[in-house]
C-alpha cells in the first residue's frame, strides 16, 4: 500500500498529491511553439518527433514557410502545426519571428526552435517554460549539445556557449559580464508574450542577431534573462571556410547596425580571445588534427568580420557576394 500521512485519508491524501503536481506547474496558462521554415532537410523527421514526445502542454504549434520545395510543409502538418507562409524574398529573421508571435495571440509564453533543433528528452519544453514560474524572467534560452555526426570544434562550440549550470542574470550582472550580457539564441528560445510586447517585439531592419538585441532590451528594461541547462536540444553546424567568411561578415553588419549595444554592454573583442584560446587548447588536447582547421577557421572569421567594416561603401552586389544573408540585401 502506498503510504499515507497519519490521520488522513486516502482522498485527501490524493488531494495533497494533486496540490503538489499543480505547485510545480508553470504559473502560465498557455504556450506556443514556433518555428520558420524552409526546406527543412534530413534532420525535420527527428525534430518533429522529438516536439510528439514533449510532456509539456502546447497550445499552439505553428511553422511559417518561406517557399519549401521538399516536404517540410506536408510533414509538419502532419503533425499537428499550423501553417503560414511567405516567400523567402520576404523572409526576415526579427520580422517572420515577429509575424509568429502576432499569429499566437492567445500564447503566455512563446518558445522557438529552429528547424534543425532535436530536443534531446520529453522534458525539454517543459524545463524551459517552468523557469516563468519567476515573473521577474522576461526570456529565457536552452542548451545546446551537439549534433551525434557532429565534428571536434562544432563540439567545443557546444561545450563554450552552454555549460552544464542554469543560471538567471539582470542588469546589474552586465558590469561582470560584458557583451556576453545579452548572449541568447533562437534556435531553442522562450519569451514571455508582455514582456516581448512591452520591449517593441522583434526587430526588422538587423541583418541577424535578433535574439540578441531583445536580450539587451529585456535587461535594460528591468527584466531578467535565464538560461536553462536542464531543457537541451541537439543543433550544431558545420561551417566551411567560407561560410565562416560570410558569417561573420554579416555579424560585423550586425554590430555596426547596433552600435548602441557595444557602447552599452561592450566590445565582443575580450570573448572572442577568449573563445579562440579556448577552442586551440580543445584542439590540441581532443583533436590535433583539427589545429589546422581551427587557424583556418579563426583567419576567416577575422578576415569577415573586418572587411565587413566597409560594407557601407561596398557596391551591393559585391555586398550579397560577401553575406551569408544575401536575401536581406535588396
Amino acid at each position: 500500500m502506498l503510504p499515507f500521512p497519519a490521520g488522513c485519508s486516502i482522498i485527501n491524501s490524493i488531494a495533497f498529491f494533486i496540490h503538489d503536481i499543480i505547485k510545480n506547474m508553470p504559473n502560465i496558462s498557455t504556450c506556443a511553439l514556433l518555428i520558420p521554415t524552409y526546406n527543412a532537410g534530413k534532420k525535420w523527421p527527428e525534430v518533429l518527433a522529438s516536439i510528439d514526445k514533449q510532456i509539456a502542454l502546447i497550445s499552439r504549434k505553428i511553422i511559417i514557410d518561406s517557399g519549401s520545395k521538399d516536404n517540410t510543409v506536408a510533414l509538419a502538418k502532419a503533425h499537428g502545426f499550423e501553417v503560414f507562409r511567405t516567400t523567402s524574398s520576404q523572409f526576415n529573421h526579427g520580422g517572420t519571428r515577429q509575424r509568429l508571435v502576432d499569429e499566437s495571440a492567445d500564447a503566455d509564453v512563446c518558445v522557438f526552435l529552429t528547424q534543425d533543433a532535436i530536443l534531446t528528452d520529453e522534458n525539454s519544453l517543459s524545463n524551459i517554460v517552468c523557469v516563468f514560474n519567476d515573473p521577474e524572467v522576461g526570456m529565457a534560452y536552452g542548451r545546446q549539445l551537439p549534433h551525434i555526426d557532429a565534428k571536434p570544434l562544432e563540439i567545443h562550440a557546444r561545450v563554450f556557449n552552454y555549460p552544464e549550470n542554469s543560471h538567471i542574470i539582470s542588469i546589474a550582472d552586465q558590469p561582470a559580464l560584458g557583451f556576453k550580457a545579452f548572449f541568447c539564441s533562437n534556435s531553442f528560445a522562450a519569451y514571455r508574450k508582455n514582456a516581448l510586447n512591452a520591449i517593441g517585439g522583434f526587430p526588422t531592419t538587423s541583418i541577424m542577431g535578433e535574439d540578441a538585441i531583445v536580450a539587451a532590451k529585456m535587461l535594460k528594461a528591468g527584466y531578467k534573462k535565464a538560461y536553462v541547462a536542464e531543457a537541451m536540444v541537439r543543433h550544431s553546424h558545420s561551417y566551411s571556410l567560407l561560410e565562416e567568411y560570410r558569417r561573420y561578415f554579416d555579424t560585423r553588419v550586425f554590430h555596426e547596425q547596433n552600435i548602441w549595444m557595444l557602447e552599452e554592454y561592450g566590445k565582443p573583442t575580450g570573448e572572442g580571445l577568449k573563445f579562440i584560446r579556448s577552442e586551440i587548447s580543445y584542439a590540441i588536447k581532443k583533436s590535433p588534427v583539427s589545429l589546422f582547421r581551427s587557424i583556418s577557421s579563426i583567419f576567416a572569421k577575422w578576415l569577415g568580420y573586418n572587411s565587413a567594416r566597409f560594407y557601407k561603401i561596398m557596391p551591393l552586389f559585391l555586398i550579397k557576394k560577401f553575406s551569408m544573408h544575401s536575401f536581406y540585401w535588396k
